[in-house]
């Protein structure tokens, strides 16, 4: 015969102390999720952190009961997640933990989530967990830049190879301000337009934008990405690409800028722009 192990115990007679302190209390839904996140749901899931209200998702959460598909609701509000998922429920507000509890413990106790809202109706409740995007500030663009230097530096030293092309090693590249400002404005306008093209929407092209900005040039070279979150992961997925890698790699680039956009609507992500150039001398 099997004996319950001394954790499960504990765990449940947290989940039991939670619905004693509650018992007198609005066993609402931001309450059920919240003991049940505590608890493990009862022992049967790690524990996890209780969750911020988020007025914003609450409202998210009206629009979804009010028909309005998950994923649309989301891109209408201002809220900047970066993962979602809805829960309906319905029943007396008493019955929430167990309703939750029955069919959604894996969904309500993931501990990545960090913000709920909820909507009622009645009997019928609406729930939206929530990721907030973890966009960098723009206060922490040259601490990336320098960053993505070393990357880029580090892979030039020692050679690659992009795909069939086997590369030796290279100079190294210097970081350039008015390369960086224009990376800055083909990434916000992507950001904004919800495009994603190295033409920008006026037809110009990379080269075009660079001798726009003044900077005479004898070649330039850029790299795009969308979705990215961390300046090592954008440069990875650049090497791992033998177009993007080539760029990288070719000796003949002198200079570099890198900037990023935050995305709205339903492309919420980031966008990515480096630009290597060779200046004219």
């Amino acid at each position: 015969m099997s004996h319950p192990s001394r954790a499960h115990l504990s765990a449940c007679l947290i989940l039991l102390a939670a619905l004693a302190t509650h018992s007198n209390a609005r066993a609402d839904a931001l309450v059920a999720v919240q003991v049940l996140r505590e608890g493990g749901c009862g022992g049967l899931m790690p524990a996890a952190a209780p969750l911020n209200h988020s007025l914003l998702l609450d409202r998210t959460a009206e629009q979804w009961a009010n028909g309005i598909a998950l994923s649309a609701a989301v891109d209408r509000g201002t809220y900047p997640a970066d993962t979602t998922a809805g829960l309906h429920v319905s029943g007396a507000e008493a019955d929430l933990i167990r309703l939750l509890r029955q069919s959604s413990c894996s969904t309500v106790t993931r501990r990545d989530w960090q913000e709920i809202g909820l909507y009622r109706r009645g009997s019928e409740h609406w729930l939206v967990l929530a990721v907030r995007d973890t966009v960098p500030k723009h206060s922490q663009a040259p601490v990336l830049a320098a960053r993505a230097l070393q990357l880029v530096n580090q892979v030039r030293a020692n050679g690659a190879r992009c795909g069939e092309r086997s590369f030796g090693p290279a100079p190294p590249v210097t970081l350039s301000v008015t390369l960086a400002s224009v990376a800055l404005g083909h990434a916000a306008d992507m950001a904004q337009h919800a495009y994603f093209e190295h033409e920008d929407l006026a037809g110009r092209s990379p080269a075009q934008r660079v001798r726009a900005a003044g900077y005479a040039d004898k070649l330039v070279g850029e790299n795009i990405a969308y979705g990215p979150k961390s300046i090592d992961e954008v440069v990875q997925g650049w090497l791992d690409s033998p177009g993007h890698c080539e760029n990288i790699m070719d000796p003949r680039f002198a200079q570099m800028g890198i900037a990023y956009a935050s995305g709205q609507q339903s492309r919420r992500g980031l966008y990515w722009v480096q630009l290597l150039a060779a200046p004219r001398v």
